[in-house]
């Protein structure tokens, strides 16, 4: 089980280029973006969304929005919230901050997105028309913060978040790039700049993984509100019957029920 995660960090980023990429700045408190859950085991590989703002108990916090988490005690703890949330060993983690998506995207090429529709916004700085697009790392980070376009603000993002990590690692471990070792470089890194890894993972996991992402079974936790009022701020309510299911399954490495995942499709 691989916990990929992309925080708002803006270290390795310059004012302007902070400006540039429409992200403001460093509010002090390290956020998650987004939180995906991807599963190798005997069957068809399972990567799963966790929205940001899950309803989720934090060890020694009390219930409070998953993402908060992070802010409060870095990965680990993270990491922790989940386990204890899904019921599932965490084995390998990925964590990618703003600074780090661009670098990555930009050192090996860029990444291609094909959208169905126009998408444009003025608070993430996207603006791609119908069709497909080889995103630099600049389009990308616009392209994975981008809500607002879409009636279900984050909801659709995570998808959209789901399908650009799957060609992200695609193209980062396809032979023209996965066999050039300062293009592979940036994965290897564990500067705050960069992707960063835990320690027991190497390119060779990476790769694993970004196998098993040709053709996952994807989708979100099931979700019972995903405006539900809580003293955090509007937040999500998980299905806890459904996500109990979905996470059994996975922790038994059996057959996802029908009907608890609803696949992936970008903005």
């Amino acid at each position: 089980n691989w916990l990929i995660t992309g925080s708002d960090s803006r270290a390795g980023l310059s004012r302007t280029e902070r400006d540039a990429l429409h992200v403001g700045s460093d509010a002090g408190t390290l956020n998650s973006d987004s939180i995906m859950l991807l599963h190798l085991g005997s069957g068809r590989p399972v990567l799963i969304s966790i929205p940001r703002d899950s309803y989720v108990e934090i060890p020694g916090h009390g219930r409070n929005k998953l993402n908060a988490a992070l802010a409060f005690g870095g990965a680990n703890l993270l990491i922790q919230t989940v386990e204890n949330a899904t019921g599932l060993k965490i084995d390998h983690y990925m964590g990618i901050g703003f600074g780090g998506l661009v670098a990555v995207v930009n050192k090996i090429g860029g990444v291609q997105i094909c959208l169905k529709t126009a998408i444009h916004d003025s608070y993430s700085g996207v603006n791609l028309s119908a069709g497909c697009h080889n995103l630099n790392g600049d389009q990308a980070l616009a392209f994975v913060r981008d809500r607002h376009s879409f009636a279900t603000e984050d909801l659709q993002r995570i998808q959209d978040q789901r399908a650009f990590l799957s060609a992200l690692l695609k193209k980062a471990t396809s032979p023209g790039v996965y066999l050039n070792p300062f293009t592979a470089l940036p994965f290897g890194s564990t500067a705050a700049s960069s992707m960063s890894v835990d320690t027991g993972t190497s390119l060779l996991d990476l790769e694993h993984a970004a196998s098993a992402l040709t053709d996952p079974e994807t989708g979100t936790v099931p979700i019972a509100n995903s405006n539900y009022y809580t003293n955090a701020g509007d937040s999500v309510l998980w299905n806890t019957t459904e996500a109990n299911k979905l996470f059994n399954a996975l922790k038994n490495d059996s057959a996802i029920p029908k009907g608890l995942l609803g696949g992936t499709t970008t903005g």
